[in-house]
């Protein structure tokens, strides 16, 4: 199929250059050049870059366990529970 692109001059000298140097048609450098850009985007699709966030922030202890989801009820115990104790976490 034949279309036309338009390309900046530096660039369609650069790819005219390496085409030259690498003893290949013009058409078949920029046919390979796509082909590669669409590989790159499968790979890309098929292994996404980033991670999916969770909902609400994760707490960890150093140790790397994850705490156990707290109530707001929970909250509200221990923090009686250290009103209590003197104000001293224990």
């Amino acid at each position: 199929m034949r279309t036309t692109i338009d390309l900046p001059d530096e660039l369609l000298r650069q790819v005219k250059a390496k085409a030259a140097l690498d003893g290949m048609k013009l058409k078949d450098l920029i046919t390979r050049f796509v082909e590669q850009g669409l590989g790159q985007d499968a790979l890309r699709s098929a292994a996404p870059l980033r991670r999916r966030r969770s909902e609400l922030p994760v707490a960890r202890e150093a140790t790397g366990r994850t705490l156990p989801i707290l109530t707001n009820a929970d909250v509200y115990r221990i923090l009686e529970e250290e009103e209590t104790a003197g104000g001293r976490p224990d």
